[in-house]
């Protein structure tokens, strides 16, 4: 592992604008204090975003960069660019998770491609790729996209795929209920991101309301997203949130799982793979893929892992219910 290589016994200063107990930041803070001789991290634990920012900015600010060897940038090191003429660029690890371009244009729709705002985020993160001595990323497909859209050379990306937190998803920690034969409980959660495809997952729901054989468990905040009348959904079960425990117990309990993504017109859906099917995967369940090339740099269709079409809801409702008459 070329991280792994660059900081042996080296000491280094870690930052993040995300909270610290953030599934990326934990796993990347386990990677440096196996192997750093010394770990210094900059963030914090507010739920408050902007709290969260100003205080690690000012952490920062007050922080003797010099004194070590490697600086490594974790969650969004678009928020830190303007440090970056004050860092040594040799010494430099950014994890690029997000490019602030392609969500804001691709993924979420919220800038016009061509329009200025867009070209000031291409170039905020084009500066960062190029700036950075090491670039972790968590596909093939994502180092691909990056390496072409932003002119870099492949040689500069790790990848790094996510890990779930088996301290909290473990199955042995969770009582299963005796199953239903010719039943099949189906959960899915998330943020109901855009790139996600909740409207396929709720279309399915909806086709297969007047099938008692299925019951769908949703947890997520949709109520925030669409204006949904749960009488047209009496077959699921919907949760706005959970904490991490409640949400294992869940998983435990059901019989199969949504991990997606199921967009089928967003690039990031095809480049990236859900952070929920590393959890579900920890908690030995099978799961539904969307037929991504991400999904398929680490999944091969079998008896746990069932492929379908993105944005085909008509494909996802096909394929559990042929799960559901093998089971």
């Amino acid at each position: 592992m070329i991280l792994v290589d660059k900081i042996k016994s080296k000491k280094v200063l870690f930052i993040t604008s995300k909270q610290i107990e953030y599934i990326r930041n934990v796993q990347e803070i386990d990677i440096l204090k196996q192997n750093a001789s010394e770990v210094k991290i900059i963030g914090s634990s507010s739920k408050n975003y902007f709290i969260r920012l100003i205080s690690t900015y000012f952490k920062l600010l007050f922080t003797r960069k010099k004194s070590f060897d490697y600086i490594f940038i974790g969650f969004s090191p678009q928020l830190f660019f303007f440090f970056y003429p004050f860092l040594d660029s040799n010494k430099l690890i950014i994890d690029f998770f997000i490019s602030v371009y392609d969500t804001f244009i691709d993924d979420r729709k919220k800038v016009k491609e061509g329009s200025l705002i867009s070209k000031l985020m291409h170039w905020v993160d084009s500066y960062c790729i190029r700036y950075a001595n090491l670039i972790i990323v968590d596909t093939k497909a994502d180092r691909d996209y990056f390496s072409k859209e932003f002119n870099v050379s492949p040689t500069k990306f790790e990848v790094i795929y996510l890990k779930a937190d088996t301290s909290i998803y473990d199955p042995n920690n969770y009582p299963v209920k005796i199953k239903q034969k010719n039943h099949l409980d189906v959960l899915y959660f998330g943020s109901i991101l855009p790139l996600q495809g909740i409207e396929v997952i709720l279309d399915t729901i909806k086709s297969l309301r007047n099938d008692s054989r299925l019951h769908f468990v949703i947890v997520g905040p949709i109520d925030k997203k669409f204006n949904l009348n749960k009488e047209e959904y009496p077959n699921a079960t919907f949760f706005s949130w959970l904490s991490q425990k409640d949400l294992a117990a869940q998983i435990a309990n059901s019989d199969i799982c949504l991990a997606g993504h199921f967009s089928g017109d967003i690039g990031k859906a095809d480049r990236t793979i859900a952070g929920k099917t590393y959890i579900y995967k920890a908690m030995k369940k099978p799961v539904i893929l969307g037929d991504s090339r991400a999904n398929k740099e680490l999944f091969t269709e079998d008896s746990m892992n069932f492929y379908v079409k993105r944005g085909d809801s008509d494909d996802l409702k096909n394929k559990l219910l042929e799960i559901l008459n093998t089971k």
